[in-house]
């Protein structure tokens, strides 16, 4: 299941519904990310994130599909925000749900290093010095590589 949406994420609400429907599932493992108070450039104010649809949620809708055919999974869930947010505010909720923990665990990282690296947004962080777009870095490519396929590299 997939929702990019301008509405807040209550990442409670989220997982009461989630583990309402993954009733089969051994473990469960969400992941949410949030606005952060502070950037390298300074205090952030705000975060805008914008999204090209269709092409955004037919990406994510790809990789939700990798995931389950490289893990048995019970139920899998993406919900990422759109439009302007303040700090503390929810950006991103992933949960995915397996007979046993590993598959979880796996899956939800492999989903977040794709919405981190792969997926598309635009994303212009606002501090008390300036604005400037966010570009995924080193590190979140690297933390993607991963999940290549040794038959693909």
């Amino acid at each position: 299941m997939l929702l990019v949406s301008s509405d807040p994420i209550d990442a409670a609400a989220e997982l009461r519904a989630f583990e309402a429907m993954a009733l089969q599932a051994g473990g469960i493992v969400t992941f949410s990310g949030q606005v952060r108070e502070a950037a390298a450039s300074g205090q952030v104010t705000s975060l805008y994130l914008q999204a090209y649809s269709p092409m955004t949620e037919n990406g994510i809708q790809a990789a939700i599909t990798e995931a389950n055919a490289r893990w048995d999974l019970e139920q899998t869930r993406v919900v990422h925000r759109t439009g302007a947010m303040q700090p503390g505010e929810t950006i991103v909720f992933v949960a995915t749900a397996a007979k046993h923990r590993r598959a979880a665990f796996e899956a939800a990282d492999f989903l977040m290093d794709y919405l981190k690296t792969e997926a598309v947004f635009w994303k212009k962080e606002d501090t008390e010095t300036g604005s400037n777009w966010i570009e995924p870095r080193a590190a979140d490519y690297s933390d993607a590589n991963r999940w290549t396929k040794k038959e693909d590299a």
